[in-house]
């Protein structure tokens, strides 16, 4: 792995397959690291010629931390945001999403295909109308479109994912399964020794519960994107699962008809999680979408790189 100063912070960051290759970035969601983009995806995606970059977001493993912000207050910035209320956060999406375009300044990238999970979603679609002409497709995985109308999340499942993990590395772990077993998708069987792998690399490379809070309190001050994401006219493919309790299906379907154009893969069963049984689906659809978008582009889908 590698680091680079972006946007007046530090990013972690790594590649697979050949720099030569078209670029696709993988933003990762509320408090997950790079880790969250396993290696074994992250081939399967460069096996199909492409130069697959994972990094840590701001507040997040290895990247910069915003510590001295201190600690937010969600139980306010939620009721304010309800009242429609400015809140005041230690940065915005925006600054993730800028984040992402310091990255690609600092890796010489011109335009890359932006691919996010859940927030990291919502950051790659931030980035979208942001940075127009640095992005040649958008992926929006289990993410929303911040829609107020849409079916929220069920009090129970938000208190437990909100909720602020345990210090100690065993207890750590093992409140992180009970969560990642109540979100998992119920038509898949549950990954326990995957999953448990996941924790334990998270914990050693990065504990720091403080950071998600933070993320996830730009990601309520960001609110509504539909005005910004209907006005889009860059290719874009919407994957969701039907079993999605953190951001139920309607979020994905909502996405879709919001974007102009948008396709939509829904994969039965899929919740807030990527199982392995769904990565091939999710790869396919993505190389297809990269394929399409190289096809739409002519000449310029051979300069991705400076």
């Amino acid at each position: 792995m590698a680091n680079v100063k972006a946007n007046g912070i530090q990013i972690e960051y790594e590649i697979f397959g050949k720099k030569t290759n078209p670029a696709i970035v993988l933003i990762a969601g509320n408090g997950a690291q790079l880790n969250f983009w396993e290696p074994e995806f992250c081939e399967m995606l460069a096996k199909n010629n492409l130069q697959v970059i994972r990094f840590d977001n701001r507040d997040a493993g290895l990247s910069t931390k915003f510590d001295g912000a201190g600690i937010p207050d969600m139980k306010r910035i939620y009721q304010a945001a309800q009242e429609g209320k400015p809140i005041k956060t230690a940065y915005t999406l925006e600054d993730m999403a800028d984040d992402v375009a310091g990255l690609l300044d600092a890796l010489e990238i011109k335009k890359a295909h932006i691919c996010g999970a859940s927030m990291g979603g919502t950051i790659a679609q931030v980035f979208a109308y942001r940075h127009p002409f640095r992005i040649c497709s958008l992926i929006s995985i289990m993410s929303s479109t911040g829609n107020p109308n849409n079916p929220q999340i069920s009090p129970e499942t938000l208190a437990i994912v909100t909720a602020t993990p345990p210090s100690g590395r065993e207890a750590y772990i093992d409140y992180t399964l009970r969560m990642w077993k109540n979100i998992w998708s119920k038509g898949f069987p549950f990954e326990e020794e995957r999953a448990r792998r996941y924790c334990e690399e998270s914990y050693d490379r990065s504990y720091d519960p403080q950071g998600a809070v933070r993320q996830n309190a730009a990601l309520v001050a960001n609110g509504d994107r539909r005005q910004q994401l209907s006005l889009l006219t860059i290719p874009t493919l919407v994957i969701h699962g039907t079993a999605d309790t953190l951001f139920p299906v309607e979020a994905g379907k909502d996405t879709a008809r919001t974007i102009p154009n948008a396709k939509l893969l829904l994969i039965e069963g899929m919740g807030h999680d990527m199982p392995k049984g769904t990565w091939e689906s999710i790869v396919e659809a993505i190389v297809s979408q990269v394929n399409d978008t190289s096809h739409y582009m002519g000449n310029d889908a051979a300069q991705y790189s400076q």
